[in-house]
């Protein structure tokens, strides 16, 4: 064996090692992955399914490289066990889009904090060091075997969970600061509504979304109740770091189809008119202007902007 050969071995074997380890590590061999009945694949089309729209089976098949008579029958399994739901593709009546229930979007979050919990559960064995050094050589990993791009990272859309409300409160004041310049009052204001969202939270009637990247918070909204009949929507935004990916209006479809399914007829808000990209969104989703005051807040000479949408 030539010389060239021998490296060639011993990385392949290296390869393979760390392929077995961290088969091992993860508990991939077991029957369901993390304790759960489902397998490793079944959970890896819930979490594509969860974090991407309009997707076909075509594109799922594509995307996870897997056999289109296994994935078909998948599917089958999901949507006869509530998880899964089909509408036709707007493009091509031809073709089905798929999207997952509220039953279905439940296991995901289920699954999502199982996956988050046993990594969390491996790493809090190392130092803040050792566990920097382990996320960089992952990337460089991912980087190297991808397709050579900087390997971005999806984000994911949860509930609200212990640590956010604080997180959240201190991003939109640094953001708003920073771009628009407001000062410290619009900070304690986000502090106060969030503070009496989660003294008088109602779970029935109001609800919390989160845009989550690399463990960080880089987006939210809230839905709270105004009246037995009208809903507010509170606090939507998205971080620089987030933005052209489409979730600010998958934040604002969140809220619309929750207070819908809460029956209420009207979901409202407030906001400002310097907030372009957030009334944009507004207006495709088909809120309606309903008036305009002008008022002097956080430092700042504004113009407040009162949106309603009929539901």
């Amino acid at each position: 064996m030539s010389p060239e050969s021998d490296v060639l071995e011993r990385q392949i074997a290296a390869v393979r090692g760390f392929s077995r380890f961290y088969t091992r590590q993860l508990g991939l061999l077991n029957k369901g992955l993390y304790k759960t009945r489902y397998s490793l694949t079944e959970a890896r089309v819930i979490f594509e399914l969860a974090q991407r729209d309009g997707l076909t089976a075509s594109d799922l098949a594509r995307g996870l490289s897997l056999d289109a008579g296994y994935l078909s029958r998948l599917l089958k399994k999901f949507h006869t066990m509530g998880l899964l739901e089909r509408s036709a593709s707007p493009q091509d009546g031809r073709q089905a889009v798929l999207s997952l229930t509220a039953q279905g979007h439940g296991l995901f979050q289920e699954l999502n904090r199982y996956s988050h919990d046993e990594v969390a559960g491996m790493l809090a064995e190392l130092s803040e060091d050792e566990r920097q050094s382990l996320a960089d050589a992952m990337r460089k990993v991912q980087g190297l075997l991808g397709d050579g791009d900087a390997c971005e990272v999806p984000c994911i859309i949860r509930s609200l969970e212990p640590g956010d409300i604080g997180w959240i409160t201190r991003q939109q004041g640094l953001l708003y600061h920073r771009e628009y310049g407001w000062d410290i009052r619009f900070e304690a204001l986000v502090a106060e509504i969030l503070s009496h969202f989660v003294s008088s939270f109602d779970e029935r009637r109001e609800r919390a979304w989160v845009v989550e990247k690399e463990g960080m918070v880089v987006g939210s909204v809230f839905v709270v109740q105004e009246s037995e009949t009208v809903a507010k929507l509170r606090l939507l935004y998205v971080d620089q770091a987030a933005r052209g990916l489409g979730l600010g209006r998958r934040l604002v479809d969140e809220c619309i189809d929750f207070a819908r399914s809460r029956h209420y007829s009207k979901l409202t808000l407030w906001t400002n008119d310097v907030l372009a990209s957030a009334r944009r969104i507004y207006q495709a989703a088909g809120f309606r202007l309903v008036r305009e005051e002008q008022h002097h807040s956080f430092g700042k000479d504004l113009v407040g902007q009162h949106w309603d949408l009929d539901l």
